[in-house]
C-alpha cells in the first residue's frame, strides 16, 4: 500500500522541495497550495519524474477552507501516513508594523501558522490513526515568544516579527500537547526549526540575507517525516538535532490556557452534527 502524505504550502520553497523528496521515495503526495496553476506545476514536475501527486487548494487564512481541506483529504483517502504542516506567513517586510487580520478576524500569522495547523491535525487525526505508524511534522521556528492571552489579535503594539514568534511558540506547545493525546494512537507528533534563514521568499521578503539552503531544511524535515528520529514523539528539533523549544512551551499552566483558548476559537470548525473531531 502506497504511503500518502499531505504537505501544506507545497507550491514553493521548502514545501515544494519536501513534496518532491517524498515523491522520490514513492510516497503519493497531496500538494497543498492557494494557486491552482502553481499547484498543478508541482504535480506535473513530480509526475514527470516518475512520482504521483494530487493538488489540493485552500487558503489557510480561512478556517472554513482549512476544515474543508482536511475533510476533502479524509474523504479521498481512507488513511494518511504523514501530515507536514509547512505553510506559513513570515514576519513580512520591515519595519513589520502592518497588521493584517484573517477572514475570521484573527491576527493573520496566528491564524495561518498556528490555528490552521491545529485544525488540520485535529480533523485529520482519524485518517492518520488509520495509517501505519503515521507522523505529524510541524514546521516551526527557533524564533519563539510567549503568547499574550489578553491581546491575541495584537491590537496594541503590533509587530510582524513578534506575531510570527508568538505563532511559532504556540505551534511548539500544541505539538507537545498533541503528542501526549495521540501517544496511544500510533501517531507521532514533532516540531522543528528546519534551518536558519533559508533561501526562500519568506526570508527574502524580510530583507534578510539567506544563510541556509532549502536543501538543508529538507534534510531536517525528512529526518522527522521518514527518518528514525520521527519515531519518537513530543520532541523539538533544531535542524536534524534534538533541542529545547522556548521554556514556556513546556509550562503546564501556559499549555493548559492555550489549549482552552484554542478550543474556543476552533469550536465552530471542529464539530459535525454535534460531534467533536477526534484528536
Amino acid at each position: 500500500m502506497t504511503d500518502i502524505a499531505l504537505v501544506t504550502g507545497a507550491t514553493a520553497g521548502l514545501g515544494r522541495a519536501v513534496a518532491t523528496a517524498l515523491a522520490e521515495r514513492g510516497t503519493h503526495v497531496l500538494v497543498h497550495g492557494r494557486d491552482a496553476e502553481r499547484a498543478a506545476s508541482v504535480v506535473d514536475r513530480i509526475e514527470k519524474a516518475g512520482g504521483t501527486a494530487q493538488a489540493y487548494l485552500a487558503d489557510l487564512s480561512s478556517l472554513a477552507q482549512a476544515r474543508d481541506l482536511a475533510d476533502r483529504v479524509s474523504a479521498d483517502h481512507g488513511a494518511l501516513r504523514l501530515l507536514v504542516n509547512n505553510a506559513g506567513v513570515g514576519a513580512g517586510r520591515p519595519p513589520y508594523r502592518r497588521r493584517h487580520l484573517s477572514a475570521d478576524g484573527h491576527e493573520l500569522r496566528f491564524a495561518v501558522n498556528y490555528l490552521a495547523p491545529v485544525l488540520l491535525a485535529r480533523r485529520l487525526a482519524p485518517a492518520l490513526r488509520k495509517g501505519v505508524l503515521a507522523r505529524i511534522v510541524n514546521v516551526g521556528s527557533v524564533g519563539q515568544a510567549p503568547v499574550d492571552f489578553a491581546d491575541l489579535r495584537m491590537d496594541a503594539r503590533y509587530s510582524g516579527s513578534q506575531a510570527y514568534f508568538r505563532s511559532k511558540f504556540a505551534l511548539a506547545a500544541f505539538s507537545f500537547d498533541l503528542a501526549d493525546e495521540l501517544a496511544d494512537g500510533g501517531v507521532t507528533v514533532n516540531c522543528l526549526h528546519p534551518a536558519s534563514f533559508m533561501n526562500t521568499h519568506m526570508v527574502r521578503e524580510a530583507m534578510v540575507p539567506p544563510m541556509s539552503t532549502v536543501g538543508t531544511g529538507v534534510k531536517a524535515v525528512m529526518n522527522l517525516a521518514v527518518g528514525s528520529a520521527g519515531g519518537a514523539t513530543g520532541r523539538y528539533f533544531d535542524g536534524t538535532g534534538e533541542a529545547r523549544a522556548h521554556e514556556g512551551t513546556y509550562d503546564p499552566a501556559i499549555r493548559s490556557r492555550l489549549r482552552t483558548v484554542t478550543a474556543e476559537l476552533l469550536a465552530p470548525f471542529l464539530t459535525d452534527d454535534g460531534r467533536t473531531a477526534v484528536g
